[in-house]
């Protein structure tokens, strides 16, 4: 008896806990936030998930990627799952949207952490509508068990997908997401950064890419530029499969040429895909710092799970850490 009153008790702590952070204070009006939701790569480790940073301004909630535990951070950062207005996807490749499953179906449900009220709005490239199509066929018992057993409404199942070419592609309560081609590889396209403007003030997060003279272009002006790296050690690209997934990403050194450049006001790190293998150490982060300060010498910080900034007139702020 006393062992299941302690996991009663366990299972309402979680519960208390879960509600709490739903329930965290809304932004101040007119606020620009912009949380690092996931920081890391493919690789499943426990200090970065996978791709995801959350967009917060004119009273919308605006998701870049879904990534690895993309709604565990979410609810960390104080926003149920159905209260994303809008998922905006870089490119098709696996570890930025195999996070999309449970978000969709998940923000479906109609607990606190959850209550999407409306269809799952979907901005993506080319292949877009049929990945959604084919999450639909492979989770159609769930859906259809849902709705008949929980009365779940089938409308709110529904993906309104669009699939999107360089340009603005959302403009809603004075915010505008500008799509921006980059380049990821030759057989890797079409692959896409966005830049988010609202009230004078502006994010540009890069998506997977190589050094990209568009995305120096586009991103021109902006105050926080969000962007990728990539390193390994020249021992590792001996390697000739290190040396092709390398090639499709930005290095240090060319990543603080696009921060010289575009001149943000604070240039933030995300998604590291940092190579190594047996016997052959991976490129730190402070190396990737390092190495990057070669080519830039300006506001400059290594990108860390829920990290929040306010982007205001003048300055780009980081927020306190978040203790759940």
């Amino acid at each position: 008896m006393k062992t299941i009153q302690r996991s009663l008790t366990g299972l309402f702590a979680v519960a208390a806990l879960a509600t709490s952070l739903v329930q965290a204070q809304p932004l101040a009006a007119d606020e620009f936030r912009v949380t690092l939701l996931g920081t890391g790569s493919p690789a499943p480790i426990m200090k970065r998930f996978g791709p995801g940073v959350l967009v917060q301004a004119g009273g919308k909630n605006l998701l870049i990627d879904s990534g690895r535990g993309v709604t565990q951070r979410l609810l960390q950062s104080g926003v149920p799952l159905g209260k994303v207005d809008a998922l905006f996807i870089t490119h098709l490749h696996s570890d930025h949207v195999v996070g999309l499953p449970d978000l969709w179906l998940t923000g479906w449900l109609q607990a606190s952490y959850a209550q999407r009220a409306g269809p799952f709005v979907v901005y993506g490239p080319r292949g877009t509508q049929g990945l959604m199509d084919g999450l639909a066929q492979a989770y159609d018992w769930d859906i259809k068990a849902r709705i008949a057993d929980q009365a779940l409404k089938p409308e709110v199942i529904q993906a309104k997908v669009t699939e999107i070419k360089p340009g603005v592609i959302y403009e809603q309560d004075g915010i505008k997401v500008t799509a921006i081609e980059v380049d990821h590889g030759e057989k890797l396209q079409p692959a896409f950064g966005f830049r988010i403007d609202h009230g004078g003030r502006s994010v540009t997060i890069s998506g997977d890419t190589r050094f990209s003279e568009n995305l120096i272009d586009k991103a021109a002006g902006t105050d926080l530029l969000i962007h990728q790296v990539a390193a390994a050690s020249d021992a590792l690209l001996k390697n000739p499969v290190f040396k092709v997934i390398l090639a499709h990403h930005t290095q240090p050194d060319e990543a603080g040429t696009v921060f010289s450049r575009v001149k943000p006001k604070l240039a933030v790190y995300y998604h590291f895909v940092l190579l190594g293998a047996p016997g052959i150490a991976a490129v730190t982060e402070k190396e990737v710092f390092e190495m990057t300060r070669k080519t830039y010498a300006g506001p400059l910080l290594i990108g860390e799970d829920l990290m929040a900034f306010r982007i205001e007139r003048d300055q780009v702020v980081q927020l306190p850490p978040r203790t759940p």
